[in-house]
């Protein structure tokens, strides 16, 4: 899931993704591409359950 300086919504999108993986008992991960936010979005992030991967180029 593509991320830059989404904290206000970072929270609901990663728990909606989470309960369909495991509603469908899809086994897998919400892996959160962060493009240099500066609003804490990846302390979001990871205490909603996800992994975050920092991402340089910008632009995504």
């Amino acid at each position: 899931m593509p991320c830059l300086n989404e904290a206000e919504t970072l929270a609901t999108c990663i728990g909606k993704a989470r309960d369909y993986l495991e509603r469908h008992k899809i086994a897998g991960e919400v892996l959160i591409a962060d493009n240099g936010s500066s609003d804490g979005s990846q302390e979001i992030a990871t205490n909603s359950g996800a992994r975050v991967v920092t991402i340089l180029e910008r632009g995504l």
